[in-house]
């Protein structure tokens, strides 16, 4: 090796290594080199903490068997060993003296990596009639449109271009309609004591979904790392009604729901979700019903993580527009406290998917 290529070999080492050393290692994972497939087959997890949130975890899987004895027995094997591991161990270090395999998620950065969100089940003020603040429709999904045919944009229906059968109800917030859409559901309170009614998803209009956190981003307007539903509510109270709609409007996607008499809150699998126990995923990735484990960050009152993470068992049971590859939506409860906590998570996660095949 001469002196030019004795040169040239320090240089690209020094880059090698500098790579190496600013490069973030899923501290959650078993090895040190790169996942190339979706999800990895691996021995053993070494985490010593306990799981969390136990009770909900088997709440949620006695709402399965209730709701979906199907999908219950599909995954009957994995419920009954995990529910036995619960009871006589509980120690992550040994899923395989239960017959449980982990398997790893590559994440979005092929080192482990999920991203978190969170969602939940808000309650908006409505009524039947349009009437004083009660001015923004709610729409159902229209069934006059031809198969494969795209509906209206979301600007259009904004301008009333659907026919007003369509109008389920009539809320008092377009902001609060469209955080309804990407939640995907909602509970509608029409006043005067009356229960609440759940409106459930019941389709979109078949145009892309964009992120009106991002184009915010991209302005310049809020930084990426403040970004969170609270944030986005604090831009809306500083501008105009016709600001806030032309920024929703760069959103073509436009979500329809429809009332139903249900008293829980149903995912796309058509059984109730548990509060903290249930995620939504891509079904290309992730089969209904399956079990993962999580390694979540926990966040301050203030949606700060506080670098300290704990360890949640989710099943598999709700689907999203924006929830794609490794990308997990975890489901928060209903109401105003779990909005906040849900608007807050826009996180990383260690993510295994247990099965007993």
């Amino acid at each position: 090796m001469n002196k030019i290529e004795k040169i040239i070999f320090l240089i690209l080492l020094s880059i090698f290594l500098i790579s190496c050393k600013n490069k973030s290692f899923n501290r959650g994972q078993q090895y040190k080199k790169i996942l190339v497939k979706n999800v990895t087959k691996i021995k053993k997890i070494n985490i010593t903490s306990k799981i969390i949130n136990q009770e909900s975890f088997l709440i949620q899987i006695k709402a399965i068997k209730k709701s979906s004895p199907s999908l219950y027995l599909k995954n009957k094997s994995i419920y009954n060993k995990i529910t036995y591991w619960l009871k006589k161990n509980s120690n992550i270090n040994e899923f395989n003296k239960f017959g449980i395999n982990s398997f790893q998620m590559k994440g979005i950065d092929n080192y482990g990596n999920v991203k978190i969100t969170g969602y939940y089940t808000p309650i908006i003020e409505a009524r039947k009639i349009k009437k004083d603040k009660f001015k923004y429709p709610i729409y159902s999904m229209p069934y006059d449109i031809k198969k494969h045919q795209f509906l209206p944009k979301r600007k259009d229906i904004y301008n009333g271009i659907l026919d007003k059968k369509y109008i389920l109800a009539y809320s008092n917030s377009l902001i609060n309609n469209f955080i309804m859409e990407i939640q995907g559901s909602a509970f509608i309170n029409y006043g005067n004591k009356k229960p609440l009614t759940f409106f459930s998803y019941a389709g979109k209009n078949g145009w892309p979904y964009k992120s009106i956190g991002q184009i915010l981003i991209n302005r310049g307007q809020i930084e990426k790392k403040n970004m969170s539903m609270q944030e986005i509510k604090k831009w809306c109270n500083k501008h105009t009604q016709k600001e806030i709609q032309n920024l929703f409007e760069e959103n073509k996607s436009f979500v329809f729901f429809k009332e139903t008499k249900r008293k829980q809150v149903y995912g796309a699998s058509a059984i109730p979700l548990i509060s903290k126990a249930s995620i939504a995923a891509d079904s290309s990735i992730i089969k209904k019903g399956s079990v993962i484990l999580l390694q979540m960050p926990i966040l301050n009152k203030k949606g700060i993580f506080i670098n300290k993470y704990e360890m949640r068992l989710v099943i598999a049971l709700d689907v999203g527009g924006a929830v794609k590859g490794q990308h997990f939506d975890v489901y928060e409860g209903i109401g105003e406290e779990a909005g906040i906590l849900a608007g807050f998570y826009n996180h990383y996660a260690y993510a295994w998917i247990l099965n007993t095949k």
